[in-house]
């Protein structure tokens, strides 16, 4: 969607120059491959990162979201451009495009109007923009990660209704016992089990082909940070007992948290690293590189605070999934990096000929609709996830659509502009900007 509103924008304004569609196609083509080719590389890479996570399910939505972005930009650069030039311009109805008429950068759009009340007074709009999305992102010192198996639905299943009821009568753990498989001794690893604080009852469980399993009912309730520390206690009390185990679903969940975590400090420093090294390849440039990553990273923290309190004082989630943050960070990246690429290569081409001021000015006022229009329309899809059952759907769509809003609404509109104008050529080192005469 985006790379196809990029295209179509540029097409449309490129339409107000000329009155041969197949020239106008292909300087709008010309214009915007390398934004769509560069943006598309750097996604797709992006997304690759999600095969070094530890959970199937993760680096399978990498490699199917990697090719879709690959497959979703030959579309827009190959079959896009004929079906638009073979319908003409009455495909723009009813306000179609007409030779002579004002284009885009040229214009006192909103878009124009919005950038020159920046350029008054860039600093204000740095400081408070800031000042904003720290008082937005203070939330993520509250956030709880883990969900348990009575949390991940919106609407009460009927199983997760009769564990609870369950719950009132017998202890919390009754109806999903923690499960130890071992080859040891099982008596000696009951004897050993029996002793740690949190264990209502041991039984034993099924044996064959050498292997016991002993069944424990832990007096906790599940997700606690009291069964948490019961699991981490059982583990450490059956560690001497060779090829011994902990497993069942508070031990999975042990795990699926320690694993998303060792996720998190994989995946995202090496997502980073590589739309740096992007950017610095496609701007030739290394301030203005550092100043997008940087607002990309500011737009998630705010993202991450404002969705945490929309989940616990709307919603009534009490706890975030452990995926939820990793997913949230592959998407917002990618979608924040294909609008600085739209703004920031508008922004250079018109800065060869009117200057790094005017040429941000000019950018903002020419791809600040195109922009504008595709965050609405992402940020009203991903919404769409919340009508889910799956609680971990409902959160990655929540913390997607408002980080989508506030970067297509604040930051590439606002925050962009205001540092860029603040810098003027220094944005651009240490490549020069030259105005063409």
């Amino acid at each position: 969607t985006d790379y196809a509103l990029l295209l179509i924008s540029r097409y449309r304004d490129e339409l107000r120059t000329t009155t041969d569609r197949r020239q106008a196609m292909a300087t709008a083509l010309r214009r915007t491959a390398e934004a769509v080719t560069s943006s598309a590389l750097t996604v797709f890479v992006g997304l690759l990162t999600l095969l070094l996570s530890l959970f199937p399910a993760t680096r399978g939505l990498g490699l199917a979201c990697a090719v879709g972005v690959v497959v979703a930009a030959i579309f827009v650069m190959v079959m896009l451009p004929a079906v638009l030039v073979c319908f003409g311009r009455w495909i723009f109805w009813p306000r179609v495009p007409r030779a002579g008429e004002a284009r885009l950068s040229e214009g006192q759009s909103g878009w124009r109007r919005i950038g020159d009340a920046v350029a008054r007074r860039p600093w204000t709009f740095v400081v408070t923009t800031l000042v904003l999305l720290g008082i937005a992102a203070g939330g993520i010192s509250q956030i709880r990660t883990g969900l348990s198996d009575a949390d991940q639905f919106l609407r009460k299943p009927e199983a997760i209704a009769a564990g609870e009821r369950l719950a009132e009568s017998f202890p919390a753990g009754s109806a999903d016992p923690v499960r130890i498989i071992t080859e040891s001794d099982p008596a000696a690893v009951t004897s050993a089990v029996e002793g740690v604080s949190g264990v209502s009852s041991v039984r034993p469980g099924p044996t064959g082909d050498g292997l016991s399993e002993i069944q424990v009912v832990i007096a906790a309730d599940s997700g606690s940070a009291a069964a948490r520390q019961t699991i981490g206690d059982l583990r450490e009390a059956v560690d001497r007992f060779p090829q011994t185990y902990v497993g069942g679903s508070e031990a999975k969940a042990l795990d699926t948290a320690a694993a998303s975590a060792r996720d998190r400090w994989v995946v995202l420093p090496i997502i980073l690293g590589l739309v740096l090294l992007a950017l610095i390849v496609l701007l030739r440039s290394l301030v203005a590189p550092l100043v997008l990553v940087a607002t990309v990273v500011a737009t998630y923290l705010s993202s991450l605070g404002i969705s945490w309190v929309l989940f616990t004082q709307v919603f009534g989630f009490e706890r975030m999934d452990d995926g939820a943050p990793l997913l949230a960070f592959v998407f917002l990246v990618a979608l924040g990096v294909d609008y600085n690429i739209f703004l920031v290569t508008r922004a250079r081409e018109e800065s060869r000929e009117h200057g790094a001021r005017e040429g941000m000015l000019r950018g903002l006022a020419a791809t600040g609709g195109v922009i504008t229009s595709a965050g609405i329309l992402l940020a009203a899809v991903f919404a769409v996830l919340g009508v889910l059952p799956l609680v971990v759907l409902a959160q990655i769509g929540i913390i997607i659509g408002v980080g989508v809003l506030l970067d297509t609404l604040v930051v590439r509109t606002v925050l962009v502009p205001a540092i860029a104008l603040l810098l003027g050529d220094r944005f651009w080192w240490p490549r020069r900007t030259r105005v063409v005469a």
